[in-house]
């Protein structure tokens, strides 16, 4: 009868596992899916203006999600990683989005006078940070961590969504070996070539949404 016992609770422990993993693979669908189309955004930049991803219709676009608090952040911006691409892409006509979607009081969270300021202490060139505190457009995204990356081509597809990198570490030692995601995925596709790999697992601290 103990062996009976036993052998029931060892066959539910394992259904509880398999639960517990469908229910874990669910939470890590997105809505911004490769191959679909973007999700549509209405933010205000940190230079007062309104950003529509409609506006950039005929453009690529590449989505940072970022929180200067976060020492995943700090590893691409001390380490001058994150501007070297900026500058890279924006130079090619290529709008870059950094979105803070922070909420206020948590970390990360920036005023727009704050971000503004932050562009130039950094010595970074997005096109313009958009200011998203009520985790609208993170949401809609499913933007998890800072840094999380997205693509998306000029016929506003999600051409890559994931990590900056394949080296999930703060330590500023590992931007020596790296292989970059972005830049890596954005020289295929000003090439006219297909992305190798088009979707990783995003690292970084998680993005400080609102209740």
């Amino acid at each position: 009868m103990k062996k009976l016992i036993l052998l029931f609770s060892l066959i539910f422990a394992a259904t509880m596992v398999v639960n517990l993993t469908g229910e874990s693979d669910d939470k890590t669908k997105t809505d911004a899916t490769v191959g679909d189309q973007a999700p549509s955004f209405e933010v205000m930049g940190a230079d007062g203006a309104i950003y529509n991803l409609s506006d950039f219709e005929g453009q690529y676009v590449i989505l940072e999600w970022l929180n200067h608090g976060c020492p995943y952040i700090q590893k691409h911006y001390n380490g001058n990683n994150m501007q070297q691409l900026q500058e890279k892409y924006t130079d090619q006509g290529v709008v870059w989005l950094s979105v803070i979607s922070s909420a206020p009081g948590t970390q990360g969270y920036m005023e727009a006078e704050e971000a503004r300021q932050s562009i130039e202490e950094q010595g970074a060139s997005p096109t313009t940070i958009l200011l998203d505190p009520e985790g609208e457009m993170g949401r809609a995204y499913d933007a998890r961590v800072t840094p999380h990356m997205f693509i998306i081509d000029p016929s506003g597809t999600v051409r890559y969504n994931g990590a900056i990198d394949d080296k999930p570490t703060p330590a500023a030692s590992s931007l020596e070996t790296a292989h970059n995601y972005i830049d890596a995925a954005m020289n295929s596709l000003l090439n006219g070539e297909e992305v190798e790999t088009k979707s990783t697992t995003p690292y970084g601290c998680s993005v400080k949404y609102g209740a």
